[in-house]
């Protein structure tokens, strides 16, 4: 049995299933969690982001679809489809979604 917030082992699912993207907002979806970090799949509407803020942690952003602006110690990077981005651990960033978009978030706990 899976932890809450988890997806089930051994199943094969559509990223495109497993989060309905809200009109005005944000969604997210623990996938895994675990000793070592977590994954979360996360469903931004056009127009919106996260407030700059910081993470003790190690990150890699997966671009599923849309498009993305990270700024990442002040510097900002675009993300598209299939793209991947690392943040690095302790440095402020913050993400403003150009267009309805859907990323993986992978944390990576030292």
């Amino acid at each position: 049995m899976p932890a809450i917030g988890t997806i089930a082992p051994a199943e094969t699912l559509r990223l495109v299933d497993l989060i309905t993207p809200t009109q005005h907002g944000i969604a997210s979806r623990v996938l895994s969690r675990s000793g070592g970090g977590s994954i979360t799949l996360f469903a931004f509407a056009a127009g919106e982001g996260l407030t700059e803020h910081a993470s003790p942690f190690e990150a890699l952003v997966l671009m599923l679809e849309g498009a993305l602006v990270l700024t990442i110690g002040g510097q900002a990077v675009e993300a598209r489809p299939g793209d991947i981005v690392r943040m690095p651990a302790n440095v402020p960033h913050a993400v403003d979604a150009s267009a309805s978009s859907r990323m993986l978030l992978i944390m990576l706990r030292g």
